[in-house]
């Protein structure tokens, strides 16, 4: 009888190990994506059937204490696990490309108005709120700072705020040689085109849902190898994942709203499952919960880069 429950203890103990969602907490010891060259941000963002899923920290991951599109909150995220930083570009009245999603600064400042009636200058007597509106320490910060402070940890998905011209937050890429670190989101095909003709170096996150959303993009002259997917906030059918991995482009699903939500309720698990099934990047206002599940699969799948150190 002693055997016989030992024999389950031990059982039991080893399926828990490989159960998904077995993890309680982030434990990565290796958290800095360090991409030196453009290549190798080709190479790391190229699918293969040893990619590494990764989180995309939605608007760089906040939480109580750390605003949203705060270089303080990207480092906090960014120590936990290796991590991509979605983030919002905006533009003020002098020109400066800061860091903030709303046309307005009331929602994440103590300030009132329009981003664009401030120069960068005025925009730094305000203090950033986190997202239950209490008041931090932390100022708005420009995408240069953002950029500067990045290298070496993460990966940049810039989401280009209506009426930034692209060409300025393409010359800030390259002022600061960030092209290794960077990728530019779009939200059409004709958006991806014009970036890729003004930067045919720089990686882009594009809008394809289907097979002739990649179909329009190459006819614009947009190429398979500088496109992420983005595939929406519902998950792709397998048929679109499939077709976009034998293209050798990489997945990123949106959990944000309601798959973040489905989780809360119904596991965790979830976003394992997820990855399982076809993505490869969620974009998720949980980073710590989804992070602690694609943990779990890198580590079932025996999965590691040499980026990732």
């Amino acid at each position: 009888m002693k055997l016989l429950l030992k024999f389950f203890a031990v059982f039991f103990l080893f399926s828990s190990c490989t159960m998904p969602g077995a993890f309680t907490t982030l434990s990565s010891e290796k958290t800095d994506i360090k991409l030196r060259t453009i290549e190798d941000l080709y190479g790391f963002l190229t699918y293969n059937d040893q990619r590494i899923p990764l989180i995309s920290a939605h608007r760089g991951g906040p939480e109580p204490g750390y605003p949203e599109n705060a270089i303080e909150t990207f480092e906090r995220t960014a120590k936990r696990q290796p991590t991509i930083i979605e983030c919002d570009v905006a533009l003020t009245k002098d020109s400066v490309l800061v860091l903030m999603h709303d046309d307005r600064i009331d929602r994440t400042t103590n300030g009132t108005g329009r981003i664009g009636n401030y120069t960068y200058t005025e925009l730094q007597e305000f203090k950033l709120k986190d997202n239950d509106g209490s008041l931090t320490s932390y100022r708005i910060p420009t995408l240069k700072k953002a950029l500067e402070w990045g290298a070496g940890k993460v990966v940049y998905t810039l989401d280009v705020k209506r009426g930034v011209p692209y060409e300025l937050v393409i010359d800030a890429i390259r002022d600061m040689n960030a092209e290794s670190y960077s990728i530019v989101i779009t939200s059409s095909a004709t958006q991806a085109a014009r970036v890729h003709k003004l930067a045919p170096e720089l990686m882009i996150s594009a809008s394809i849902a289907k097979i002739e959303n990649l179909l329009r993009l190459n006819d614009l002259g947009v190429p398979d190898n500088r496109l992420v997917a983005f595939v929406g906030t519902h998950e792709a059918d397998m048929e679109t994942y499939q077709l976009l991995h034998e293209h050798g482009i990489l997945c990123i699903l949106g959990t944000m709203g309601n798959l973040d939500n489905q989780a809360k309720t119904k596991g965790d698990v979830l976003y394992f499952d997820l990855i399982d099934r076809g993505a490869d990047i969620l974009s998720t206002d949980r980073p710590v919960e989804a992070g602690i599940q694609l943990e779990k699969y890198r580590k079932d799948y025996r999965l590691v880069s040499d980026f990732i150190r």
